[in-house]
Protein backbone atom coordinates (compact mmCIF):
# COMPACT_ATOMS: atom_id res chain seq x y z
CA UNK A 1 0.00 0.00 0.00
CA UNK A 2 1.37 3.03 -0.90
CA UNK A 3 1.54 6.37 1.72
CA UNK A 4 3.01 8.70 -0.44
CA UNK A 5 2.12 10.46 -3.27
CA UNK A 6 1.37 13.50 -5.25
CA UNK A 7 -1.33 15.72 -4.51
CA UNK A 8 -1.86 16.23 -8.45
CA UNK A 9 -1.84 12.31 -9.35
CA UNK A 10 -5.00 11.29 -10.90
CA UNK A 11 -6.10 8.97 -8.11
CA UNK A 12 -4.55 10.48 -5.28
CA UNK A 13 -7.75 11.15 -3.37
CA UNK A 14 -8.59 7.48 -3.10
CA UNK A 15 -4.95 6.56 -2.77
CA UNK A 16 -5.31 9.10 0.85
CA UNK A 17 -8.63 7.29 1.60
CA UNK A 18 -7.23 3.38 1.50
CA UNK A 19 -3.94 4.33 3.01
CA UNK A 20 -6.08 5.92 5.98
CA UNK A 21 -8.59 3.08 6.11
CA UNK A 22 -6.15 0.81 6.70
CA UNK A 23 -4.87 2.68 9.76
CA UNK A 24 -7.99 3.03 11.74
CA UNK A 25 -9.27 1.31 14.28
CA UNK A 26 -11.76 -1.75 13.74
CA UNK A 27 -13.55 -0.76 16.72
CA UNK A 28 -16.67 1.19 15.81
CA UNK A 29 -16.77 2.24 19.18
CA UNK A 30 -13.81 4.24 19.57
CA UNK A 31 -14.47 7.92 18.65
CA UNK A 32 -12.15 9.17 15.42
CA UNK A 33 -10.92 12.87 15.80
CA UNK A 34 -9.37 14.74 13.02
CA UNK A 35 -6.96 17.75 14.28
CA UNK A 36 -5.99 20.02 11.92
CA UNK A 37 -3.68 22.29 12.86
CA UNK A 38 -2.08 25.43 11.43
CA UNK A 39 -2.48 29.10 11.12
CA UNK A 40 -4.74 31.11 8.53
CA UNK A 41 -2.31 33.83 9.21
CA UNK A 42 0.81 32.42 7.04
CA UNK A 43 -0.10 30.55 3.46
CA UNK A 44 2.29 27.63 3.55
CA UNK A 45 1.26 27.12 7.39
CA UNK A 46 -2.73 27.38 6.66
CA UNK A 47 -2.44 23.67 4.70
CA UNK A 48 -4.44 22.05 8.08
CA UNK A 49 -7.18 24.96 8.93
CA UNK A 50 -8.44 25.02 5.09
CA UNK A 51 -9.07 20.78 5.25
CA UNK A 52 -10.56 21.36 8.20
CA UNK A 53 -12.94 23.81 6.78
CA UNK A 54 -13.35 22.07 3.69
CA UNK A 55 -14.10 18.57 5.56
CA UNK A 56 -17.46 20.81 7.60
CA UNK A 57 -18.25 21.95 3.96
CA UNK A 58 -18.77 18.05 2.93
CA UNK A 59 -21.45 17.45 5.29
CA UNK A 60 -21.87 14.55 7.86
CA UNK A 61 -18.75 12.19 8.80
CA UNK A 62 -18.00 9.53 11.05
CA UNK A 63 -15.09 12.09 12.14
CA UNK A 64 -15.12 14.68 14.41
CA UNK A 65 -13.11 17.59 12.76
CA UNK A 66 -11.06 20.08 14.46
CA UNK A 67 -9.06 23.53 13.38
CA UNK A 68 -10.86 25.28 10.14
CA UNK A 69 -9.60 29.15 8.99
CA UNK A 70 -12.49 30.29 11.49
CA UNK A 71 -11.20 28.46 14.87
CA UNK A 72 -7.71 27.25 14.08
CA UNK A 73 -5.58 25.08 16.42
CA UNK A 74 -1.76 26.55 16.01
CA UNK A 75 0.90 26.96 17.97
CA UNK A 76 -0.51 29.17 20.71
CA UNK A 77 -3.40 27.17 21.71
CA UNK A 78 -2.51 23.76 20.48
CA UNK A 79 -1.81 22.37 24.36
CA UNK A 80 -5.82 23.49 25.31
CA UNK A 81 -7.38 22.40 22.58
CA UNK A 82 -5.79 18.95 22.71
CA UNK A 83 -7.13 18.84 26.43
CA UNK A 84 -10.22 19.65 25.58
CA UNK A 85 -10.35 16.82 22.69
CA UNK A 86 -9.23 14.46 25.39
CA UNK A 87 -12.37 15.45 27.42
CA UNK A 88 -14.90 15.58 24.95
CA UNK A 89 -13.51 12.44 23.21
CA UNK A 90 -12.24 9.93 25.54
CA UNK A 91 -10.45 7.37 24.20
CA UNK A 92 -10.23 8.63 20.58
CA UNK A 93 -8.51 7.82 17.77
CA UNK A 94 -6.81 10.90 16.44
CA UNK A 95 -5.71 11.61 13.14
CA UNK A 96 -3.71 14.87 13.21
CA UNK A 97 -3.11 17.10 9.72
CA UNK A 98 -0.45 19.45 8.94
CA UNK A 99 1.90 21.48 6.39
CA UNK A 100 5.75 20.56 6.55
CA UNK A 101 8.58 21.54 4.64
CA UNK A 102 10.98 19.43 2.33
CA UNK A 103 13.03 18.92 -0.46
CA UNK A 104 12.19 21.11 -3.27
CA UNK A 105 11.50 17.75 -5.54
CA UNK A 106 8.87 16.38 -3.07
CA UNK A 107 6.95 19.78 -3.35
CA UNK A 108 3.31 18.62 -2.97
CA UNK A 109 3.74 15.33 -1.59
CA UNK A 110 1.27 13.84 0.62
CA UNK A 111 1.89 11.50 3.34
CA UNK A 112 0.01 8.78 5.34
CA UNK A 113 1.61 7.36 8.28
CA UNK A 114 1.10 5.63 11.81
CA UNK A 115 2.17 7.53 14.78
CA UNK A 116 2.26 10.63 15.93
CA UNK A 117 2.52 13.95 14.45
CA UNK A 118 5.44 16.71 15.85
CA UNK A 119 4.21 20.10 15.23
CA UNK A 120 6.33 22.85 14.68
CA UNK A 121 9.53 20.89 14.45
CA UNK A 122 10.02 23.16 10.84
CA UNK A 123 10.05 26.29 12.75
CA UNK A 124 11.98 24.94 15.68
CA UNK A 125 8.89 25.31 18.14
CA UNK A 126 8.99 22.46 21.35
CA UNK A 127 4.93 21.49 20.75
CA UNK A 128 3.37 18.06 21.83
CA UNK A 129 3.03 15.59 19.67
CA UNK A 130 -0.49 15.07 18.19
CA UNK A 131 -2.31 12.23 16.87
CA UNK A 132 -1.98 7.64 16.15
CA UNK A 133 -1.79 8.70 12.69
CA UNK A 134 -0.92 12.10 10.65
CA UNK A 135 -1.09 13.08 7.47
CA UNK A 136 1.22 16.06 6.32
CA UNK A 137 1.37 17.94 3.14
CA UNK A 138 5.28 19.53 1.86
CA UNK A 139 3.64 22.84 0.66
CA UNK A 140 7.59 24.24 0.31
CA UNK A 141 11.32 23.82 0.98
CA UNK A 142 12.59 23.30 3.91
CA UNK A 143 16.41 24.26 5.33
CA UNK A 144 16.99 27.75 5.10
CA UNK A 145 14.31 30.82 6.90
CA UNK A 146 11.15 28.11 7.50
CA UNK A 147 9.30 31.19 9.15
CA UNK A 148 9.99 33.13 5.70
CA UNK A 149 9.58 30.18 3.79
CA UNK A 150 6.00 29.37 5.11
CA UNK A 151 4.92 32.66 4.98
CA UNK A 152 5.93 33.20 0.93
CA UNK A 153 4.48 29.57 -0.08
CA UNK A 154 1.81 29.75 -2.71
CA UNK A 155 -1.91 29.50 -2.07
CA UNK A 156 -3.10 27.83 -5.19
CA UNK A 157 -0.49 24.69 -3.99
CA UNK A 158 -1.99 24.86 -0.60
CA UNK A 159 -5.95 25.03 -1.51
CA UNK A 160 -5.10 22.22 -4.23
CA UNK A 161 -3.11 19.82 -1.46
CA UNK A 162 -6.24 20.79 0.99
CA UNK A 163 -8.66 19.63 -1.30
CA UNK A 164 -6.97 16.40 -2.25
CA UNK A 165 -6.61 15.93 1.42
CA UNK A 166 -10.07 16.90 2.69
CA UNK A 167 -11.31 14.92 -0.50
CA UNK A 168 -9.21 11.41 0.57
CA UNK A 169 -10.40 12.16 3.93
CA UNK A 170 -14.21 12.27 3.67
CA UNK A 171 -13.86 9.27 0.91
CA UNK A 172 -12.56 7.05 3.50
CA UNK A 173 -14.86 8.65 6.24
CA UNK A 174 -17.80 7.24 3.60
CA UNK A 175 -16.22 3.92 3.25
CA UNK A 176 -15.88 3.70 6.93
CA UNK A 177 -19.92 4.49 7.65
CA UNK A 178 -20.74 1.64 4.89
CA UNK A 179 -18.35 -0.82 6.86
CA UNK A 180 -20.18 0.25 9.73
CA UNK A 181 -23.60 -0.03 8.30
CA UNK A 182 -22.57 -3.86 7.13
CA UNK A 183 -21.35 -4.58 9.96
CA UNK A 184 -25.17 -3.57 12.45
CA UNK A 185 -26.75 -5.78 9.95
CA UNK A 186 -24.54 -8.39 10.02
CA UNK A 187 -25.19 -7.78 13.78
CA UNK A 188 -28.78 -7.92 13.67
CA UNK A 189 -29.41 -10.05 11.25
CA UNK A 190 -27.21 -12.85 14.08
CA UNK A 191 -29.38 -11.48 17.15
CA UNK A 192 -32.29 -12.38 14.54
CA UNK A 193 -31.32 -15.73 14.23
CA UNK A 194 -30.06 -16.79 17.42
CA UNK A 195 -33.92 -15.65 18.72
CA UNK A 196 -35.78 -17.65 16.22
Amino acid sequence: MQNKFFYDEPNAAAQLASSLLYLLPTSTHMPIVIVCIGTDRSTGDSLGPLVGMMLEQKGTLPFYVYGTLKDPIHAVNLEDKLKDIQQQHKHAFIIAVDACLGRVKNIGMVTVEKGPLKPGAAVNKNLPSVGDAHITGIVNVSGFMEFFVLQNTRLHLVMNMAETIATGIYEAGMQLKKQQRFASLQRNELKYKLSE
